[in-house]
Parts: structure tokens; sequence; C-alpha cells
């Protein structure tokens, strides 16, 4: 969700230049570990927010939503909560939802239809230039 201001997480989670090792737990903890401190200093959380009608979210582009009067306010929470929102996974890519072999399959299934379709058009056509031929 983008704010009128622009921030895309809130409350904004500042890290510090000199940090390293920044994690993000599946609870949405956010930890680095800072030069000259034993132990990993939390630096904030991230909060994941649904809506009570998400197909009225306005797309504003780069894969960021904004919300509107039809998508209701946000229900927010954190990771892993009691409203079941969802939790975190820190360096996994997301999957792909299209199976691309089947669709290629269905592509290829559609271009023959195509080609075998169009060739009862020819045919039909010209059956009926030689009908018209005879009838003159």
């Amino acid at each position: 969700m983008v704010t009128s201001d622009g921030d895309i997480v809130l409350p904004a989670i500042t890290i510090p230049s000199n940090a390293t090792d920044v994690t993000i737990s599946q609870y949405g903890m956010v930890t680095a570990k800072i030069p000259g401190q034993a132990t990993a200093a939390q630096l904030g959380t991230i909060q994941l927010a649904t809506f009570a009608n998400p197909g009225g979210l306005s797309s504003i582009g780069g894969n960021l939503l904004q919300q509107t009067d039809s998508s209701g306010n946000p229900i927010t929470d954190v990771p892993g909560g009691p409203s079941g929102i969802g939790t975190l996974q820190q360096g996994y890519l997301e999957n792909s939802n299209v199976d691309v072999v089947a669709e290629f399959v269905q592509m290829i299934l559609a271009q023959r239809a195509y080609e075998s379709n169009s060739k009862v058009v020819h045919v039909a056509d010209d059956m009926y230039q030689q009908i018209n031929g005879m009838i003159r």
C-alpha cells in the first residue's frame, strides 16, 4: 500500500548505512548486525495489510496498489498474527501460477484448430466458386 506521502512501509524502517546481515523473520521482525554490537539490533516490524474488497484497489504501476473507497480501509496485522493474513519468507521468489508446458500445448492445439478451420473455409469457398461457375 502506498500512502499519500509515497511511503510504502508504515511505520518506516530505517536501516543504518553500516548495518550488515539484514534479516526479516517470518513474523516481520527486521534485524541487522551493527558493528560494535554483540547482538543483532531490532530495527522494526513489517505489518501486512488486507482489504475487505481487494478488487477495489487502484493499481498505480510498479506492482503497487492504492486504497480506494470501494476497497475499504486496510486491515493490518503482523505476519503470523491471529487474523491469518500470512507470513513472510526472506530470500524466496514467488512461483508463477502458470504451467508453461500446458500453456504451450494449448497454444499448439489452438493453432492446429485454426489451420484446420482455415482449410475447411478454403475448400468450401472453392466449392462455391465451382457451383457458381456451373450456373453461368
